[in-house]
C-alpha cells in the first residue's frame, strides 16, 4: 500500500457510521491525521453530505484534493432505501417522530410498481423543509427549527433508476440511481402522497458515487489504524 500523502492529496472512501454527521467523520479524520502524523493543519471536506440516520460511501478529499469535490459531488449517486408507508414525520424520515397515521389497507404491490413508474426520469423535486437548501442566506431547517413558514423552491432532479426491491408493508424496500440535488426523503414523502397513504423514510444507505462503490470504502477505524501504521514505518 502506497502511504497516504494528505498534505498533496488523497481521495478516501469511508462508510459513515449510522448517527453520525458528515462533519463527525470529517472532524475525526482530520484530528487523527494532525495527531498521528504530527500535522499542524490539514485540508478536509467531503463531497456530498450524507445525513445522520443514513450510512454509507462518504468521500473524504485531504488537501490540495479538496478543488475536486465539487467534481465528485456532480456524480451520479446509488442508493439502497426502506420507505415506510402508513405514516409521516415532519422531516420526512425518523429524526422526527411521527406526526401522522393513514390507513394503507389499499396499498398493492401493482400500486407500489405503477408509483415508481412516476419517479423515473427527469421531473421537479421539492426539498424537505428540514434541508441546508439556502433561502434568503439561511439553511431551511433554520427555518423549521424555529416553526417558521418558507417556501422553497422546486429544483430538478433526474432519477434514472427506480427498483422495488422488496415488499414487506408497510415496508417498501428500494434501490435507487439519482442526479446530484435528490432527496431520498422527499422521494419517500411523494411516494407516500401518490399512493395517499403517507410514507416516511425508515433506512438509507448510500452505495456508489460515480465509479465508487462501497465495497471499496474503509470504516473509521480501519483508516485510523493505517494511519497509525504509517506512523511507526515513519
Amino acid at each position: 500500500m502506497q502511504p497516504y500523502n494528505f498534505i498533496e492529496g488523497e481521495v478516501l472512501l469511508i462508510n459513515k457510521p449510522y448517527d453520525w454527521t458528515s462533519f463527525d467523520v470529517i472532524s475525526i479524520i482530520r484530528n487523527h491525521i494532525k495527531r498521528s502524523l504530527d500535522v499542524k493543519k490539514i485540508k478536509v471536506g467531503h463531497a456530498g453530505t450524507l445525513d445522520p440516520l443514513a450510512s454509507g460511501l462518504l468521500i473524504i478529499c485531504t488537501g490540495k484534493y479538496t478543488k475536486k469535490i465539487d467534481d465528485f459531488q456532480a456524480q451520479e449517486k446509488e442508493y439502497t432505501a426502506t420507505f415506510t408507508i402508513g405514516a409521516t414525520t415532519p422531516s420526512h424520515d425518523m429524526e422526527k417522530p411521527a406526526d401522522q397515521f393513514f390507513d394503507y389497507s389499499h396499498v398493492t404491490e401493482e400500486l407500489i410498481k405503477k408509483t415508481a413508474t412516476f419517479y423515473t426520469g427527469t421531473f421537479n423535486q421539492i426539498p424537505p423543509v428540514f434541508s441546508a437548501v439556502k433561502i434568503e442566506g439561511k439553511r431551511a431547517y433554520d427555518y423549521a427549527r424555529n416553526d417558521e413558514e418558507v417556501i422553497i423552491q422546486p429544483k430538478t432532479i433526474t432519477i434514472s433508476e427506480l427498483e422495488i426491491t422488496g415488499i414487506d408493508l408497510p415496508e417498501i424496500h428500494l434501490r435507487i440511481v439519482c442526479s446530484k440535488g435528490t432527496y431520498i426523503r422527499a422521494l419517500a414523502r411523494d411516494f407516500g402522497e401518490k399512493m395517499k397513504c403517507g410514507a416516511f423514510l425508515s433506512e438509507l444507505c448510500r452505495t456508489r458515487i460515480g465509479n465508487f462503490n462501497l465495497q471499496q470504502a474503509l470504516e473509521i477505524d480501519q483508516l485510523k489504524a493505517a494511519i497509525d501504521a504509517q506512523n511507526t514505518q515513519l
